[in-house]
């Protein structure tokens, strides 16, 4: 059982003055719990040793996937399969992502629920609020597995220094620029953007921000602010999936300008391949022996409890926890019912004395890089808390 520790909360002016303006929920509760959970040295060291080896593991899945073109099996738009086939021939910068996992504290084994490969969030609650509790309260603010606004720096600075280490990168650098965008009226995404941008310029980079609908995109040029600026590189909190839906040609578009290198788009199209539920089955077939994997299949597990979702799904969205004869225990309905079905083997996740479960999510940049985490029902969706942690 999960035992917190009792903190006094930030208050919600201090977090607006830090850039988090998405504090309370829409039921009138804090997002950020007054509690934090101790971890030790050695979980949060199987934490970062397993998703370095996870995130190798998902590599070559997604080279397999790419090479018995497999991307129908994972609900992958053929739209998006010749700008997939590109990034991950061009090694475009796969910037951050972040793992879902159950267990790892409270004597529970870690195991993958899924990647956030994509467009993750929790990012700045992660980085910045969960430090800052420490800080607030008088505690070490180092004790933390959270080193996130430097692992990202260094991300984007990679996209320049290549193999070379990223503190190399002034000798490289050469004015390349970066444009963040996100849709308009998220308050949640444009903080995530924005705050991604201050970690890119931060590091070295011209950067500058608009909404989704203000960038220009010409095959022949490349992608444009609304001043006419040109940039190299294209951040969209924005998914991949949800781009292939646009009936506007915009994937065709993006499509010509990636081919003729007038931009690069992050994170890349590959991190699709990492998105779709779908690969944690591909997974599962090649490394069968992985503590870290759950069994997953694209049919009902026989015999087992297991839990049905989406191939793209977000927040516990259309997810259906079943018993090991078929019977649904938990559902949540959602958007996502276009998508196929992948059955998932059910993990065991902490709970505290409420019968609250705990969800970690480690952010991984290159390695793992910073750990928070989430609790709320059986299955978490979009009212699920914060948890802060400090290593004990």
């Amino acid at each position: 059982m999960i035992k917190t520790e009792k903190v006094q909360a930030i208050s919600n002016q201090l977090m607006e003055d830090v850039g988090m303006n998405w504090h309370t929920d829409p039921d009138g509760t804090p997002y950020i719990t007054d509690e934090i959970v101790p971890v030790t040295e050695a979980e949060a060291d199987a934490y970062y040793t397993a998703v370095n080896e996870l995130y190798d593991m998902y590599v070559e899945a997604a080279q397999y996937v790419i090479d018995n073109d497999l991307f129908f099996e994972l609900d992958i738009p053929f739209n998006l399969i010749n700008p997939i086939k590109r990034s991950w021939e061009n090694d475009d910068r796969h910037i951050y992502g972040r793992f879902d996992l159950a267990g790892g504290i409270d004597g529970l084994p870690i195991k993958l629920i899924e990647f956030n490969a994509d467009t993750p969030t929790s990012l700045f609650e992660t980085a910045v609020v969960q430090w800052a509790l420490l800080k607030a309260n008088g505690m070490n603010e180092d004790k933390q597995f959270n080193n996130v606004y430097q692992a990202i720096g260094n991300s984007f600075r990679r996209m320049i220094t290549g193999e070379e280490e990223p503190d190399t990168f002034n000798e490289y650098y050469n004015y390349q620029n970066i444009l963040f965008s996100c849709m308009s009226n998220l308050p949640e995404d444009e903080s995530t953007t924005r705050f991604l941008q201050q970690i890119a310029s931060e590091a070295g980079f011209q950067t500058d921000f608009c909404y989704m609908h203000e960038v220009g995109f010409q095959e022949e040029a490349g992608i444009f602010n609304p001043e006419g600026t040109r940039f190299d590189y294209w951040f969209k909190l924005y998914p991949w999936e949800d781009i292939a839906l646009q009936n506007d040609g915009i994937v065709g578009i993006l499509d010509d300008i990636t081919r003729n290198q007038l931009g690069t788009i992050l994170n890349p199209a590959y991190t699709l391949i990492f998105q779709s539920k779908g690969i944690m089955k591909v997974l599962y077939e090649l490394f069968p022996d992985s503590p870290y994997l759950l069994e997953t299949r694209f049919e009902p597990l026989q015999g087992k409890k297991q839990v049905a979702k989406k191939m793209f799904g977000r927040e516990g969205a259309n997810t259906t926890i079943l018993d090991a004869a078929g019977k649904a225990l938990h559902s949540i309905g959602g958007e996502y019912e276009r998508y196929r079905t992948v059955y998932q083997e059910f993990a065991q996740m902490a709970k505290d004395a409420e019968g609250r479960t705990y969800q970690a999510g480690v952010f991984f940049a290159w390695e793992g890089c910073g750990l928070g985490f989430r609790r709320g029902g059986e299955i978490l969706d979009n009212m699920s808390k914060f948890v802060s942690h400090r290593i004990i």
